[in-house]
């Protein structure tokens, strides 16, 4: 693919929810700075440059995320994301007015959050959408449109998801274990929901074209070039 990861700044007090982000970013390809507030962000930005940051709108010391987002924005045009309680029109507001780029409230699913990160840098230009293609097989992931042999397949959420895994490592084996990491991310393991929709996605491929993918007895699955 070519490209170095795109960095991503974290400020965040609440330790469970600064964790959490760091390690489901990491696992999605980021480098992540990780602060539980903004009293060293001139440390931080001296030793990380983020392609994005995320933000707390209530620190319970030193600036709040809105002074936190002036202060970004007074340097740089990185996108800015605040991912907070603070859910008033009020708040809403001065998010946008400090420089805020989108604004979601917690709790939050991370399937989406991932997903308005990956539209924000792909916007700013900071990283690309990726196109794969194995044969007559095409992932669009700027659209999330798979086409085979020209013609569009009406994929769920979770069986494009698994698509892209499996596409992205195409030729090698992957276990159920590691595309329920990847697509769902958390760890309480249930291979019987990835078959479900393993054997969704099959149905649909072969449908309108050859085998595409192969389950390998005992060790997982694999795209085959």
């Amino acid at each position: 693919m070519g490209q170095s990861k795109a960095g991503i700044l974290v400020v965040e007090d609440d330790e469970t929810i600064r964790l959490s982000l760091e390690v489901g970013l990491v696992r999605a390809g980021y480098d992540v700075r990780a602060e539980a507030d903004g009293r060293n962000l001139d440390d931080a930005l001296s030793r990380f440059v983020p392609d994005l940051a995320i933000l707390d709108v209530r620190l319970p010391v030193g600036p709040n995320g809105f002074a936190i987002a002036r202060r970004l924005r007074a340097d740089s045009q990185i996108p800015i994301l605040f991912l907070t309680a603070a859910e008033s029109l009020r708040d809403r507001l001065e998010g946008f007015e400090a420089g805020a780029d989108d604004y979601q409230i917690k709790p939050y699913q991370a399937d989406e959050l991932l997903a308005r990160i990956k539209r924000l840098l792909q916007r700013s230009g900071r990283t690309t959408a990726e196109v794969w293609r194995v044969r007559d097989l095409v992932v669009d992931d700027a659209t999330r449109v798979v086409t085979l042999a020209g013609a569009e397949l009406a994929l769920t959420r979770t069986e494009y998801d698994l698509l892209a895994v499996l596409v992205q490592h195409r030729g090698q084996i992957l276990s159920t274990e590691q595309l329920f990491s990847r697509v769902w991310g958390y760890g309480s393991y249930e291979p019987n929901r990835v078959q479900v929709h393993l054997n969704s996605l099959r149905r649909k491929l072969e449908a309108s074209g050859p085998r595409l993918l192969h389950t390998v007895r005992g060790c997982g699955y694999v795209i085959r070039p």
